[in-house]
């Protein structure tokens, strides 16, 4: 199922982040728990994870451009979750 990433929110006063780095590139396959991308904030710079296995389709926001909280920013494909 292909689904739009939104950037998260990291911290309480987080409105917008910038992409620093793409740790996966299209066609990657990444695994539930491996860093897709690192951002930076105000406060910090992170990894962010993935929540479940799948495949990075499309880059909607390239390193070093900034997107706000609820801005999609990628495209993946998931794997179905086993219910």
């Amino acid at each position: 199922m292909r689904l739009r990433l939104k950037l998260n929110r990291v911290g309480m006063n987080m409105s917008e982040a910038t992409i620093v780095e793409w740790l996966k590139q299209p066609g990657d396959i990444f695994a539930d728990g491996d860093a897709l991308y690192a951002i930076e904030t105000e406060k910090v710079t992170q990894d962010v994870t993935a929540t479940a296995s799948g495949t990075l389709i499309e880059i909607l926001v390239p390193a070093g451009n900034d997107a706000k909280v609820g801005d999609p920013i990628c495209i993946v494909d998931v794997e179905a979750q086993a219910q």
